[in-house]
C-alpha cells in the first residue's frame, strides 16, 4: 500500500529541469557529512568555555541518527521511485554530483534527513545566542522545511516520511533537553549514555546492520572518552572527600567498560569485519572528543598525563578504607 497522496506531481512539476542540481544541493543541508562538520566545529570552539554543552553538540546527533536507523528497520517501508530528473538529462559536468546527492537506497520511513535537521538545527536554535530566540527558531524551521521539501522533490521520500521524521526529531529533542535540564552538571555523561542506548536499539532492531554497529562503536568511544576527561579534570584538583573518591572510581570503571569492547573487537574479530571497524571508529571518535577539551584545558591535560598513576593510588586508598 502506497504512502503517497499524489504529492510528487505538483512539487516536481514546479521545479524546472535546470534546478534539479540545486535541489540536490539543498538536500545536503541535512546530510550526515554536512551536519558532522557543523557539530564538529561547534564542539571544537565550545570545548574551551562550556564542555558540557559542547558534549551535547556531539551526542545529540548520535542519538538522532541511531533512533532513525532503528525505526527504519522497525517499519521497513520502501522508498518511492519518482526521481526528479533522469541522470542523463542533467549536464554532464553535474552528473556525478547529482548522482551522489539525489539518489538514496534503503528504507524510507521515517526520513533521516528530516529528523536529523530537526534535531541538530532545533538544538542550535535553543543553545546558541546569535540573534533573538524567535529569529533562531525561524531560521531552524526554514532549514528543516527546505530539506524536507527537497527530499520529496527528489522523489526519495513521501510527504508522510518527512513529516514523521520531523515529529520524531522533535520528540528526541524534547526528551533529551528535559533530561539535560535535570542533570546540567552531567550533560556529557547523560547524552553519550543515551547515544549508547539508542545505538543498541538500532543494532537490535536492524539485526546488526553495519551502520548501527558503527554508531554503537562511536557512542561507546564518545562515552568512554568523556569519562576519562572528567576523571582527569577531577584528579588534577586538590584532595577530595571520600564520596568524591568513590565517584572517581566509578568514572574509571565506566570508561573501562566503554573501551573494552572497542579494544577487543579488532583483536577477537579479524578485520575488516564490521565489529572491528566499529571498534576503530569508536577509538577515533574518542580521540576526537578528547583532543579539543585537553587542548583548551591545562588541568585536564595535566590530569591525563598523571591519570594512570593517580588511578592506582586512589583505588588503593579506597580499598584500604
Amino acid at each position: 500500500m502506497s504512502r503517497g497522496i499524489g504529492e510528487f506531481g505538483p512539487i516536481q512539476e514546479f521545479v524546472p529541469e535546470w534546478a534539479a542540481v540545486v535541489v540536490a544541493l539543498v538536500t545536503q543541508l541535512g546530510d550526515v557529512w554536512f551536519l558532522s562538520l557543523i557539530v564538529g566545529a561547534l564542539y571544537w570552539v565550545s570545548a574551551r568555555e562550556d564542555r558540557e554543552r559542547a558534549a551535547v553538540f556531539v551526542g545529540l546527533p548520535l542519538i538522532g541518527l541511531s533512533v532513525v536507523t532503528g525505526l527504519k528497520y522497525v517499519f521497513a517501508l520502501p522508498r518511492p521511485d519518482r526521481p526528479l530528473a533522469q541522470l542523463e538529462t542533467v549536464p554532464v559536468l553535474a552528473q556525478p554530483l547529482y548522482e551522489a546527492t539525489a539518489y538514496a537506497s534503503g528504507y524510507g520511513f521515517p526520513s533521516g534527513h528530516a529528523m536529523m535537521t530537526t534535531v541538530v538545527y532545533g538544538y542550535l536554535a535553543l543553545a546558541l545566542s546569535v540573534g533573538t530566540a524567535r529569529q533562531r527558531v525561524a531560521g531552524a524551521a526554514a532549514l528543516v522545511a527546505a530539506v524536507c521539501l527537497s527530499r520529496v522533490a527528489l522523489g526519495v521520500h513521501y510527504l508522510v516520511d518527512v513529516l514523521a521524521g520531523v515529529l520524531v526529531g522533535l520528540a528526541v529533542l524534547l526528551v533529551t533537553t528535559r533530561l539535560l535540564a535535570r542533570y546540567r552538571t552531567e550533560a556529557g555523561t547523560v547524552v553519550f549514555a543515551l547515544a549508547i542506548g539508542a545505538s543498541a536499539f538500532a543494532v537490535v532492531s536492524s539485526g546488526g546492520d553495519p551502520d548501527a554497529v558503527l554508531l554503537l562503536g562511536a557512542s561507546l568511544g564518545a562515552f568512554g572518552a568523556w569519562q576519562l576527561l572528567r576523571l582527569a579534570s577531577a584528579l588534577s584538583a586538590a584532595d577530595r572527600p571520600a564520596d568524591d573518591r568513590r565517584s572517581l572510581v566509578a568514572r574509571g570503571v565506566l570508561a573501562v567498560a566503554a573501551f573494552v569492547p572497542l579494544l577487543a573487537a579488532p583483536v577477537f574479530v579479524l578485520p575488516p569485519s564490521v565489529p572491528a571497524l566499529g571498534g576503530a571508529i569508536g577509538l577515533a571518535v574518542a580521540v576526537g572528543v578528547a583532543v579539543p577539551v585537553a587542548r583548551h584545558s591545562d588541568p585536564v591535560t595535566e590530569g591525563l598525563r598523571t591519570l594512570p598513576g593517580a588511578c592506582w593510588r586512589r583505588v588503593a586508598v579506597a580499598f584500604r578504607r
